[in-house]
């Protein structure tokens, strides 16, 4: 995943960043866009302020055609081609291979009042920096919306796109808590963010957003964050914690976000090497409706397993390829073996279970949904040999989980729209803390092949999440990565138990049928449901894990998929 690609860049020492070549030179063949300077000294938002800037125009720009928009604070760090970022190389680069449209930068330095301001091209004392930076509210938005873009327009005889999805925001140290101020007072005009080494502390009370990002119904806003351990710790505040809490204020929120955290200073040195990879990553293109085609992706037919069942559910297999379920008004575990066969009762009169995963440890981790006249919600563990279960979490409203090797389990909470973690070496953990949220009824949940990414589906909306883990178990990114297509007349997908391939193919249970997405999360199909009922849960196993188990209302079929 995007992730774990970025930190391959991480150097053997601290704060060793090597630009690679997307940043380095125009790959042959690459056409050099044109960089212009100019000056802007009549803001009337910022009055008696002077300032310096450039304009970047690729060479594919096409007077006729609306152009992307990417503007950058403290202009000259990122426009130079012998610096920390080197935009330009990395645009022209991008932009001829189609990774990124056809996008017109401006880089502008911030205001200074009277005489004795810096260069154009270094870093200084411009007065108005902080004012105009750190300071939240809309005036810096204003500035630009309503003053710089119509000058650098008009000056070029640019045509810019008017769509806000196509309009992204950059900075760093302040200038990276501007680019937020000024998307989140204009969600209408930026809805694409890029913040290296962000200034989210209390040098003018930008130290409030987390707080506010929670209480705040999400706005239509894509972020990337980059920060350092060895960034700075001054009487502001701590930058390294400030955008952590940025992080986990926006993937509790659910914004579709990206948080890569290294061993960087204060400096560009790491976002100028993630910065290609994150200009990719928010401008990837936007997830397309397409149609739903019924396709054979799996050979034979729908096998009946097992009948009689008051409601199954909670799908899973173990290492070995055996497949379990639960028939859950019952309080029953079954088993089914790995060659196949009739299913076996495997644990009785136990705790009415709606997911379960066997964990890297052998043991048996599922959400219960009370045990016999006892209503009380648990997380709880199962050894196999025993048959004992032990309680984990309390103060829960779990649906199904995942069991990591970071040391912690996710639960999805349906109704409060939330993914919820819980370390494994809990014993009646009281109301464990949400790491996620925003989403519109998350159900099936599973694990991506490199261990780190957590797949969720929803049941009342159509978004197929993709959750990046950090080591400490936090969610480093949340990104909507797939439509799962909901059937005509319908706005919810119903969305249900999903399951992953080891090649990184995942199955989801919805009303449509059980569809396919590809690692990406490209829609690859969808297969018919074995019968007219919901069909909640998957689960592959059997031998190689080649059989897609499903549990539909009263009940189990299998169908072999490689």
């Amino acid at each position: 995943m995007l992730l774990a690609a970025l930190c391959l860049l991480r150097g053997t020492a601290a704060d060793n960043y090597p630009l690679g070549p997307d940043s380095l030179e125009r790959a042959p063949g690459v056409p050099a866009g044109r960089v212009e300077a100019f000056e802007f000294n009549d803001s009337k938002v910022f009055p008696g302020t002077r300032r310096a800037g450039w304009v970047y125009l690729p060479a594919q720009l096409d007077p006729a055609e609306p152009a992307a928009l990417m503007v950058f604070q403290d202009g000259h760090a990122y426009v130079s081609t012998n610096g920390q970022i080197r935009a330009p190389i990395v645009f022209d680069n991008l932009i001829a291979r189609g990774e990124l449209p056809v996008t017109v930068g401006i880089f502008v330095n911030p205001g200074h009042r009277g005489e004795g301001g810096p260069a154009a091209g270094g870093w200084g004392d411009r007065n108005n920096r902080s004012v105009e930076y750190d300071t939240p509210g809309g005036d810096y938005a204003r500035f630009l919306i309503e003053e710089l873009i119509p000058f650098v327009t008009a000056r070029y005889g640019l045509k810019l796109a008017d769509d806000p999805e196509r309009r992204a925001i950059c900075g760093m140290s302040s200038g990276g808590i501007c680019a937020w101020t000024a998307a989140w007072e204009r969600p209408d005009y930026f809805r694409k963010v890029l913040s290296h080494i962000g200034s989210f502390v209390n040098i003018r009370g930008g130290h409030v957003y987390p707080a506010l990002i929670r209480k705040t119904e999400r706005k239509p806003i894509r972020v990337f964050l980059q920060g350092g351990a060895n960034d700075l710790n001054n009487d502001h505040g701590h930058w390294p914690l400030a955008n952590h809490e940025m992080a986990a204020a926006l993937a509790y929120a659910g914004y579709d976000m990206q948080f890569v955290f290294g061993d960087g200073a204060h400096n560009g040195r790491h976002g100028g090497a993630v910065f290609p990879e994150s200009v990719r990553w928010l401008f990837r293109p936007e997830l397309p409706e397409r149609p739903l085609p019924v396709v054979e992706l799996v050979s034979g037919a729908w096998e009946l397993v097992g009948e009689g069942y008051a409601f199954t559910d909670a799908a899973c297999a173990d290492a070995e390829g055996n497949f379990y379920f639960s028939d859950l008004p019952r309080g029953t575990l079954h088993k089914v073996a790995a060659a196949g066969g009739p299913p076996q009762p495997w644990l009785t009169d136990g705790p009415k279970i709606s997911g379960m995963k066997f964990g890297p440890d052998g043991r048996l981790y599922a959400a219960t949904q009370g045990q016999g006249t006892n209503t009380a919600k648990k997380i709880v563990a199962i050894d196999p040999a025993a048959k004992a279960v032990e309680t984990l979490a309390t103060d829960v409203n779990p649906n199904d989980l995942v069991v990591t090797s970071l040391g912690f389990l996710y639960f999805t909470d349906t109704g409060a729209g939330k993914l919820v973690r819980v370390p494994l070496t809990a014993r009646g953990l009281s109301r464990p803390p949400p790491v996620s949220g925003g989403l519109r009824a998350p159900n099936g949940i599973g694990l991506a092949p490199d261990g780190r990414t957590v797949v969720v589906s929803e049941h009342q909306g159509t978004n197929l999440w993709h959750v990046t883990l950090a080591e400490t178990g936090a969610a480093h990114g949340t990104e909507r990565v797939g439509v799962i297509a909901a059937p005509a007349g319908r706005a919810d997908s119903g969305g249900d138990g999903l399951a992953v391939a080891p090649s990184g193919r995942t199955w989801v249970t919805s009303h449509a049928g059980i569809q396919a997405f590809d690692p990406a999360g490209r829609r690859l199909g969808v297969i018919p449901r074995p019968q007219d009922q919901a069909t909640v849960s998957c689960a592959l196993a059997g031998p190689g894990h080649g059989w897609l188990y499903v549990c539909s209302r009263d009940k189990v079929y299998r169908r072999k998929v490689w």
